[in-house]
């Protein structure tokens, strides 16, 4: 195996290679460890613990209704849920009726929605109640042929259910009639509780997901994801996590939601393969439903993104000592960048390891933190195992940039996409003579860390010079007034584009815009300090929690002046 410069800071016992890799499917996870130990569980939810046995019994039956209702290898079927039993049980349905699993954002707008299930043309969607009329609604537009409706309740414990049926279900438009020729999931999973698992095939090379990419850049693409790539990544996190977490025993808290990349593959497989029950939290912004989950599962790993611990550490229930994070082992933060304040702030709160890690929709986990080496600010960690990074001159990727030299980073792994969907010309702009080109810009230090600055389509180009976002984002956020920031490119008539900062301050806190241009100016070039700050009550967010730059760049064009 080829030396690189990440190996000597790999932790003791964390494998440069897991080659070969086993010929499984997260179905013969699950089965394995339900032989292991049937009563062991495998998910909880509002009070519920459902087992590898339930899960298994229940997912075997619904798969077998699938397939009487016309479902065959290599179908497509849509899910439209949050993070509840639900969508565990139907893909891991869809999977064994020989399906592809397509886990879509229920939150889409009508026209996203027609396009997602038009692009991976699938014919049956399986729907929670408060999304079935949003898809009643585009269907006509769309390949749908059969829709099939769940409820929150059909997984929560008999208490708690009637709590939820007395109290919620109409409120919160859980409570729904369906169409005549639409299905009821429970329904499906009574009449073929007797019924045996298919008996369909399913290899490890076959396509297991599409996830839609996030769509910064464009229309959303569908990423397939075969069922070997999707186990792949759990192994080599779990050989990434060593003895941190114990199986069976060590619960993960699991609010990533299922049409990411974080979520499903990267977090359940993981699960999965480390035998960790996951505790499904169906809303991250929900901070009540959040916080009264850790006090009653005590998760020992938390993973999430720097925005959610930033504003748990901010609650009054936390500041106040309500809630204890004692005992949570490990978190990870993903998506954006972990500055040294709140990596102090956490564990600090924690008594546990917080790590950062680097992927795509389209790779899965790249790169993450040693979990007892040294952390570098700045850094999103070591490239995992079996994944070889390498940084490109941007211009036209050809010559391999020395250790600090800034380029894009451009990955090699077992575990990346099989393409994009139907779209031959995306996935040969993609992969390049085998590697995968991120978009991303960054570097590789002496160490083998590696360093974020930017997305090469983020680029802002004020008079022509170049200024990455997040360079400008990382400096902003270090004023002490300063909670939140996003920074992106605006027309301007004098620098064609100018670069613009949103800030949220924190709580009774004031600020100027000279004052943060000032504080700017000692870090930057003049050409990448602010023209433009706005303060903002927040900023809008994708489901994870991501800042969209892109919702401000198209509020700045909406706005009247620049109409006139």
């Amino acid at each position: 195996m080829e030396e690189h410069l990440w190996f000597k800071s790999y932790d003791k016992g964390v494998p440069r290679s897991l080659a070969p890799y086993p010929d499984r499917t997260l179905i013969d996870v699950v089965d394995e460890a339900g032989a292991e130990r049937p009563g062991a569980t495998m998910m909880i939810f509002k009070g519920r613990r459902i087992s590898f046995r339930e899960a298994n019994r229940m997912s075997d039956a619904l798969a077998a209704a699938l397939a009487a209702q016309g479902v065959r290898k290599g179908d497509r079927v849509a899910l439209l849920m949050p993070n509840t039993p639900n969508i565990i049980i139907s893909q891991f349905a869809v999977w064994k009726a020989g399906g592809v699993a397509v886990p879509i954002n229920p939150l889409f707008s009508d026209s996203e929605l027609t396009q997602a299930l038009a692009e991976c043309d699938a014919q049956t969607a399986i729907v929670l109640t408060p999304f079935y009329d949003k898809v009643k609604t585009v269907q006509p537009r769309t390949p749908l042929r059969r829709v099939i409706a769940t409820n929150v309740k059909d997984f929560l414990s008999p208490l708690t259910r009637f709590i939820f049926t007395l109290l919620l279900e109409k409120k919160g438009g859980h409570r729904i009639t369906i169409a005549k020729d639409d299905l009821w999931l429970t329904g499906l999973i009574e009449r073929s509780a007797d019924r045996p698992r298919p008996s369909v095939e399913i290899a490890s090379g076959d396509d297991g997901l599409i996830l839609f990419s996030g769509g910064t850049t464009g229309i959303p693409k569908g990423v397939v994801l075969t069922h070997k790539s999707i186990l792949m990544n759990g192994l080599q996190i779990q050989a990434w996590f060593g003895d941190m977490l114990t199986q069976w025993q060590d619960t993960t808290l699991l609010l990533m939601p299922f049409f990411h990349i974080y979520g499903n593959v990267i977090l359940m497989s993981t699960c999965l393969v480390g035998r960790h029950p996951m505790a499904l939290v169906p809303n991250p912004r929900d901070f009540k439903d959040l916080l009264e989950t850790i006090r009653k599962v005590r998760p020992s790993f938390f993973p999430g993104i720097a925005t959610l611990f930033n504003g748990l550490l901010n609650h009054p229930d936390v500041r106040s000592g309500k809630v204890d994070f004692r005992s949570m082992k490990m978190c990870v933060a993903a998506a954006i960048p972990l500055l040294p304040e709140l990596k102090k702030r956490f564990e600090a709160a924690t008594g546990g390891r917080i790590v950062e890690a680097y992927g795509l929709t389209e790779s899965g986990v790249l790169a993450m933190g040693p979990i007892y080496g040294p952390w570098k600010e700045g850094a999103v960690g070591l490239p995992t195992p079996d994944t070889i990074i390498r940084i490109v001159d941007i211009a036209t990727g050809a010559r391999e940039m020395a250790p600090g030299e800034a380029g894009e980073i451009i990955a090699q792994a077992p575990h990346l996409m099989k393409g994009y969907w139907r779209r031959a010309e995306a996935t040969a702009e993609m992969f390049r003579d085998g590697w995968l080109h991120t978009g991303d810009i960054g570097h590789l230090d002496e160490d083998g860390y590696l360093f974020i600055t930017s997305r090469k389509k983020d680029l802002i180009k004020p008079s022509g010079h170049q200024v990455y976002p997040g360079e400008v984002e990382e400096i902003i956020q270090q004023h002490p007034s300063v909670q939140e920031v996003a920074v992106a490119g605006i027309p301007d008539p004098y620098q064609v584009e100018a670069v613009k900062a949103w800030v949220v301050l924190r709580p009774g806190v004031r600020a100027t815009s000279e004052e943060i241009q000032e504080h700017c100016q000692k870090s930057l070039a003049s050409y990448k300090v602010p023209k433009f700050i706005e303060f903002r009550e927040s900023l809008p967010k994708s489901m994870i929690g991501k800042v969209l730059r892109r919702i401000l760049q198209e509020e700045e064009i909406q706005k009247p002046e620049r109409r006139d």
